[in-house]
């Protein structure tokens, strides 16, 4: 092979690789080069949307079946207003169907799950999911506990100092 073969190669190869990468970095950071119109916008209210970003999953079993498209707060509810995009084939959801925003693993991404409830008619363009459960935040939790056991401890206290 002459070398300028081989620059050639070279250069082929460079290029795929650079494709490679590039199309990693589109799944790692959830962006996608193809985009979805089809399907139908719901929205879902939520007191406390931590962590929850555009473009996050909207998921059910396991399964995505859309995604985050707005993220918003309404000045009367005191409220998070969420806009999900529920791709077309999924049209059966039933329009009790609840949404709770969840963590992928410990420190992972958040997502919205969705549970289908029981109702014959089904979710369309334009529905509002009324059932949610907010996002829970760690910190809040943690809080809670250490204000709860602090509490309880000053309680003890005073009971034992009663009982002298």
């Amino acid at each position: 092979m002459n070398s300028r073969q081989v620059e050639i190669w070279v250069g082929i190869f460079v290029a795929a690789g650079a494709a490679a990468l590039f199309m990693l970095a589109m799944k790692v950071s959830n962006l996608s080069t193809y985009s979805n119109d089809e399907g139908y916008l719901v929205t879902a209210k939520f007191e406390d949307a931590s962590g929850l970003k555009v473009r996050s999953p909207v998921a059910m079993a396991g399964v995505r079946l859309g995604r985050v498209v707005d993220i918003k707060f309404d000045n009367e509810t005191l409220e998070a207003v969420v806009t999900m995009s529920i791709e077309g084939q999924y049209d059966t959801l039933p329009k009790d169907t609840s949404a709770s925003i969840y963590t992928a693993g410990l420190l992972g991404e958040k997502y919205i799950g969705l549970e289908p409830g029981g109702d014959d008619k089904s979710l369309k363009h334009g529905d509002r999911i009324k059932l949610t459960q907010g996002s829970m935040v760690l910190e809040k939790l943690i809080g809670q506990f250490v204000s709860k056991f602090m509490t309880e401890g000053d309680g003890d206290k005073g009971d034992k100092g009663d009982k002298k």
